[in-house]
């Protein structure tokens, strides 16, 4: 998702900004003041970093198994799988031959397959899949579904929180999100574990 946005991070190695303007086409990221605003609504996608941080945060184990589903290789996945040691990705999941053969709808019923069928479903961005996936594990009566804050990362973040800080912010943020309901959780991380 990252990849697919008109927006702009900091840090990306030169071959995921390759990749990232690939991606974009002839759209523009936006820049200066546009880009404040969309980050401080959290309408930026989470980066791979961004996200074993949140997780950690949550205190998801670090030996969880990892369906990303997600487009493969066009941002910095080792910020992820450094940390969280059980990632598997469709490429790790078929051969080449089938993976390339794939088409990209192929790809996305692949993971929209794997998603609502997983024990827990954590998105990082609030897009079409995503509510998709979110409607029908409701459905289903899988309510282990977590929406990750991109708001409240950027909130801290941009506040100077950072750390053990930033980490109990986010812990406190996803779990009053829970008990005002907004938006979905896992429960039981939030009632069993202790930061």
């Amino acid at each position: 998702m990252v990849a697919y946005s008109q927006c702009e991070y900091s840090g990306p190695s030169p071959s995921s900004i390759k990749a990232i303007e690939a991606a974009q086409g002839d759209r523009k990221p936006w820049t200066g003041e546009l880009a404040q605003v969309w980050r401080k609504r959290g309408k930026y996608p989470l980066t791979p970093n961004e996200t074993a941080f949140i997780l950690q945060s949550l205190s998801i184990p670090t030996d969880t198994n990892i369906y990303l589903a997600a487009g493969d290789g066009l941002m910095e996945i080792e910020g992820l799988t450094s940390v969280y040691i059980n990632v598997v990705t469709k490429s790790s999941l078929l051969s080449d031959e089938d993976f390339t053969s794939m088409h990209g709808n192929t790809k996305a019923a692949l993971d929209y397959y794997v998603s609502i069928n997983s024990d827990s479903y954590v998105g990082t961005y609030f897009g079409n899949m995503d509510k998709m996936v979110a409607a029908m594990r409701v459905f289903k009566g899988l309510y282990k579904t977590l929406f990750l804050s991109r708001r409240a990362f950027t909130e801290f973040t941009s506040q100077g929180f950072s750390g053990r800080d930033l980490m109990q912010a986010l812990w406190k943020a996803h779990l009053e999100g829970y008990v005002m309901r907004r938006g979905s959780a896992l429960p039981d991380c939030f009632c069993e574990l202790k930061l």
